[in-house]
């Protein structure tokens, strides 16, 4: 089967948080609990993982169905203190719904503290079991520049490439 260019498309997203206050609030990142010097938790209305959101914004802008604030209003309780996760795979199956199925994910996390390179892999990981599809987590630094610089909060940079779902011949289904 040869793709044609309207068969993938790529999206991006970015979500930035800043840390919070709450000496108890968790750092979620892609589902995982990040521990070490200068692990705080971020502000926000869900868990504020801010690696699913930038995918999820991702997920949703190849698909052609807006941004996650229109799905998962922060305005709405019933996100509130949710798994950012479970969010994301909502995202994900209403894609789906859509005709779009994520090929893989990419995405850069931007944080001066704690030292992400323990956790990456494992993050990676959790993506892909969530997605369905190969997911690479990367960490960087914003080297005391700005407000990442100065340790104020973590954001993340993701993009994905999505496929159009071609229905199966062989079940019976036509194109």
């Amino acid at each position: 089967m040869s793709v044609g260019p309207t068969d993938l498309r790529i999206g991006q997203g970015l979500d930035v948080h800043r840390f919070s206050d709450d000496p108890d609030r968790p750092l979620v990142l892609a589902g995982v609990t990040v521990s070490g010097e200068g692990a705080r938790g971020l502000e926000g209305h869900s868990d504020a993982d801010a690696v699913a959101h930038a995918i999820a914004d991702a997920v949703l802008g190849a698909a052609g169905l807006g941004d996650l604030g229109r799905h998962a209003p922060d305005t709405d309780p019933k996100w509130r203190n949710a798994d950012s996760m479970e969010i994301l795979a909502g995202m994900v199956e209403l894609a789906r719904a859509a005709g779009w199925s994520l090929v893989n994910a990419d995405c850069t996390v931007v944080a001066e503290r704690p030292k992400l390179a323990p956790f990456v892999d494992r993050m990676s990981e959790r993506l892909g079991e969530v997605l369905g599809a190969p997911a690479h987590v990367k960490a960087t630094r914003a080297e005391g520049l700005g407000a990442l610089g100065r340790a104020e909060g973590v954001a993340c940079i993701a993009v994905v490439l999505m496929a159009a779902v071609v229905p199966s011949v062989a079940k019976g289904e036509t194109p």
